[in-house]
C-alpha cells in the first residue's frame, strides 16, 4: 500500500486517540474524572475494546465549526467484553466540544445500539456531555430523539445502564432515564432538565447544581439514580458487577456461578432474628444475609425509599432478584416512593427472567395526607399490577406482619406467586389485632367502663389467637408452608429448582396499561 495513505491513516488515528488534548484530559485529572478512554479502559476485560467509527467528522459548516473536526467527533463507540460475555458501549469525550451531541455523533451511538439489539447484548452509556451542540441546531435534537426512540425498543430486550460521570443536562437526562440502572458519582455528576440559572430566573429559587441534580439528591430524593460511587473508578466496577447477574438478553439464562455455600444450610440465628414483639423494629437484611449465598446482597437504590429494599444476591449460584419490606424504617409500611421503586424492580427482573424472592413484613400503605393527595392509591396499584403480571418464578416468605391490601401487594398466592411460605411469627389479618378490636368490640369496650382495657386486652388476645397467625391462611391453602426460620434458605432453594422450566401466560394483547 502507498505509505502516504498508511501516514495519513496513522495521522488520523492518532488524532482520534488524543481527544482535546493533554490540557483538557489534565483538567478532567483536576476536576476528579477520568477520560474517555480510560473510563473503557477500566470498564471492559484488558484486550478487548474494538472502537468503530473512530474517524467519524461532524458535518456542521457553520459559526466556524469548519475550523476544526476532530476525528471521532468528541463521542467514543465500539464493542468489548466484561467478564467474557459481549457489551456494547459508547461514551462521551467531554474534551472534545464538551462531549456535545452531534447529529453525526448520535449516528455512532445509535449504530452501536441498533448492534447490540441485533446481536443481544447489554449496552452501556458513560455520559459526560454538555447536552446538544448548539451549531447542529434541529438536527441535534434529532440525533437525541433518535437514541431516544432505540432506548425504548431496547428496554426489556437487553439491559441498558447509565453512567452519569460528568454533565448530563437538559434533553440528554432522558436517554439515561429509560435505561434500567443509572450509576452515579458523588460530587462530580449531576442530571437535571433546568440549570439553576434558569431556575433562579423563572422561580427565583438559589440552588446550586449539586443540590439540583447531584448524585445525592437523586439517589436519596428523586430515585433516578440506582447507585452512588465515589468516584469513576468503583462506578465502573459498580458496572461490571452489576452486569455478573445479569443475562445478556431476555432470551438467555442469568450466569450462574459456582456456589459452595452448602444448599441445605440451616441457619439457627434466624429463629431469634424476628422479635416476639409485633412493634419492634429490625433489620431485613439480617434476614438476606443470612440466607443467601455467602451473605452477599447486591442492593440497588439503597439510599432511596429506605422501607423497602430490593437488589440482587444468588441461591444456590443463581441469581434472583430480592424484594422486601423494612421494618427498621417507617415500620416497613409501603408509601408512594416504596411502591415506584420496587416496581420497576419487579418489571426488570420480570423482563429478564429473574427469579423474585419477596419477604414481607409490611402493616399496610403509609396513611396520610401527604400520601393520599400525592396519589398512592395509583402508586401502590403499580407494585400490585407488576407483582400480578410477573410471569417468573415468586416466592414469598412472610416473616411477621402482613395486614390489608398490603398483602394482597407483596406477593400474595391470589396474584400468581408460586410459593408462599410463613414464619411462625407471621401475623396474617384485614388489620392489625388493636385496630380490629378497637373496631369489633367498639360497643363491648364502651360499655366495659374501668374495666375497658382489661377486656381490650383479652379481647385482643382472642383476636390474636383466631385470625393473626398464618395457620388461619394454611389452612385454606393460602400459605404452602409455615417453616422453621432457619430452614429459610434450604426452603428457597428447593423451591427454585421445583420452579426452574416454570411458563406462565399472558392474555394475549398489545401491552396492558400499567397505572403510570
Amino acid at each position: 500500500m502507498d505509505s502516504r495513505k498508511l501516514e495519513e491513516l496513522a495521522r488520523r488515528n492518532a488524532a482520534a486517540l488524543d481527544g482535546g488534548g493533554p490540557e483538557r484530559r489534565e483538567r478532567q485529572h483536576k476536576e476528579g474524572k477520568l477520560s474517555a478512554r480510560e473510563r473503557l479502559d477500566l470498564l471492559l476485560d484488558e484486550g478487548t475494546f474494538e472502537e468503530l467509527d473512530r474517524l467519524v467528522v461532524h458535518r456542521c459548516h457553520d459559526f466556524g465549526m469548519d475550523q476544526t473536526a476532530p476525528p471521532g467527533d468528541g463521542f467514543i463507540t465500539g464493542y468489548g467484553r466484561i467478564d467474557g460475555r459481549p457489551v456494547y458501549v459508547f461514551s462521551h469525550d467531554f474534551t472534545v466540544f464538551g462531549g456535545s451531541l452531534s447529529v453525526t455523533n448520535a449516528q455512532k451511538v445509535c449504530k452501536v445500539m441498533d448492534l447490540a439489539m441485533k446481536n443481544g447484548a447489554p449496552i452501556i452509556g458513560l455520559n459526560d456531555s454538555g447536552g446538544a451542540r448548539i451549531q447542529d441546531g434541529v438536527e441535534s435534537l434529532a440525533g437525541y430523539a433518535e437514541i431516544f426512540l432505540r432506548n425504548t425498543l431496547a428496554s426489556g430486550v437487553v439491559p441498558q445502564i447509565s453512567a452519569i460521570l460528568g454533565p448530563c443536562a437538559g434533553g440528554a437526562v432522558y436517554s439515561p432515564a429509560i435505561t434500567d440502572f443509572v450509576v452515579m458519582v458523588d460530587k462530580t455528576s449531576y442530571m437535571f432538565v433546568t440549570g439553576p440559572d434558569v431556575i433562579k430566573t423563572v422561580t427565583h429559587e438559589e440552588v446550586t447544581k449539586e443540590e439540583l441534580g447531584g448524585a445525592a439528591t437523586h439517589n436519596q430524593v428523586s430515585g433516578v439514580g440506582h447507585f452512588m460511587a465515589r468516584d469513576d473508578a468503583e462506578a465502573l466496577q459498580l458496572i461490571r458487577e452489576l452486569l455478573s447477574f445479569l443475562p445478556s438478553n431476555n432470551l438467555d439464562d442469568a450466569p450462574r456461578r459456582e456456589c459452595r455455600d452448602p444448599a441445605d444450610r440451616a441457619e439457627p440465628k434466624l429463629d431469634t432474628l424476628v422479635p416476639v414483639e409485633s412493634d419492634r423494629p429490625y433489620d431485613i437484611r439480617d434476614i438476606i444475609h443470612a440466607v443467601v449465598d455467602d451473605g452477599y446482597f447486591f442492593e440497588v437504590q439503597e439510599h432511596f425509599a429506605q422501607n423497602f429494599v430490593v437488589g440482587f444476591a444468588r441461591l444456590d449460584g443463581y441469581p434472583v432478584g430480592l424484594v422486601a419490606n423494612q421494618p427498621a424504617v417507617l415500620a416497613g409500611c409501603l408509601d408512594i416512593n416504596s411502591s415506584v421503586k420496587g416496581a420497576r424492580f419487579v418489571r426488570f427482573c420480570d423482563a429478564f427472567n429473574i427469579p423474585l424472592v419477596t419477604f414481607e413484613d409490611v402493616p399496610g400503605f403509609l396513611p396520610g395526607t401527604q400520601q393520599e393527595y400525592g396519589g398512592i392509591i395509583r402508586h401502590g396499584a403499580k407494585l400490585l399490577y407488576a407483582f400480578a403480571e410477573a410471569t417468573v418464578p415468586k416466592i414469598t416468605v412472610i416473616t411477621r406482619k402482613a395486614y390489608g391490601g398490603a398483602y394482597c401487594v407483596m406477593g400474595s398466592k391470589h396474584i400468581r406467586a408460586d410459593i408462599n411460605y410463613a414464619y411462625p411469627t407471621a401475623e396474617i389479618a384485614v388489620m392489625g389485632p388493636d385496630g380490629a378490636v378497637n373496631i369489633i368490640y367498639r360497643r363491648e369496650l364502651a360499655a366495659a367502663g374501668g374495666d375497658a382495657d382489661r377486656v381490650r386486652q383479652e379481647k385482643i388476645a382472642e383476636f390474636r389467637e383466631r385470625f393473626a397467625n398464618p395457620y388461619v391462611a394454611a389452612e385454606r391453602g393460602y400459605i404452602d408452608a409455615v417453616i422453621e426460620p432457619r430452614q429459610t434458605r434450604p426452603k428457597l432453594i428447593a423451591a427454585l429448582r421445583m420452579l426452574e422450566n416454570k411458563t406462565d401466560t399472558m392474555p394475549r394483547k398489545k401491552h396492558g396499561n400499567i397505572p403510570l
